[in-house]
């Protein structure tokens, strides 16, 4: 007995899906916006800080990485407002979950992108007169960063699909939307196709922007392709 297929009430409901989508898109942005200059920051801290800076960086950025995001997401969503008295929207707890995590992993890429320039540029920058932070800002970041880019990349899709943890809080993003539209039509199969194409949509143009921009730096020798 094969599944009568109907799409019809999906799209009825399609500018819901389209809203979620926006939504999605907003606390990704949202996230990338914030999680980069942090995740730079803390990079140059945890490099070229002192001792009693560097071990507590390192935690909080192993921390970041290591825990489950859903469970960060409770904690800034539930956990946050009671122990400062505050009020925390979904929207802002998603925000801060996702900039604070994507941080971590950002510290990590801007690291390796930093240490991965040769020693003799700092050397020959150095010969030039150049304090730490010109050579940072003039000849090591610009250089790191064209090889990080596709890494940032790679982490902007993740971050996405980690978004979809963001219902559990009844942030309406793309696939709590689906959810509750299915819950309406009783078309959950229908909803949840529509949704997963959606998405598939979005993260396929992302990969091919990605696998583009690699080929690209591959080629004019900025980055060696894996």
């Amino acid at each position: 007995m094969g599944y009568d297929w109907d799409f019809s009430a999906v799209f009825r409901d399609f500018d819901l899906l389209l809203l979620g989508l926006v939504n999605t898109l907003k606390v990704t942005g949202l996230a990338l916006v914030f999680g980069v200059p942090l995740g730079l920051f803390l990079a140059m801290l945890r490099l070229y800080g002192n001792g009693a800076v560097r071990f507590p960086v390192a935690f909080v950025i192993e921390f970041l990485r290591s825990t489950p995001p859903i469970a960060q997401l409770f904690w800034f969503f539930f956990a946050l407002p009671l122990l400062l008295g505050i009020e925390i929207d979904p929207f802002e707890a998603c925000v801060i979950t996702f900039s604070l995590q994507s941080s971590a992993f950002f510290a990590e890429v801007f690291r390796g992108g930093i240490v991965s320039i040769d020693k003799g540029q700092w050397e020959a920058s150095k010969a030039l007169g150049m304090n730490r932070n010109a050579q940072l800002a003039r000849i090591i970041l610009p250089q790191a960063v064209k090889r990080m880019i596709p890494a940032f990349l790679e982490r902007a899709i993740e971050l996405m699909k980690t978004t979809t943890l963001v219902g559990t809080i009844s942030y309406a993003d793309l696939l709590y939307q689906a959810n509750a539209i299915a819950e309406q039509t009783y078309r959950t199969i229908e909803v949840l196709t529509v949704a997963a194409a959606m998405y598939f949509v979005v993260i396929l143009i992302c990969s091919m922007g990605v696998r583009r921009l690699e080929h690209h730096l591959a080629r004019t020798g900025e980055i060696t392709k894996g």
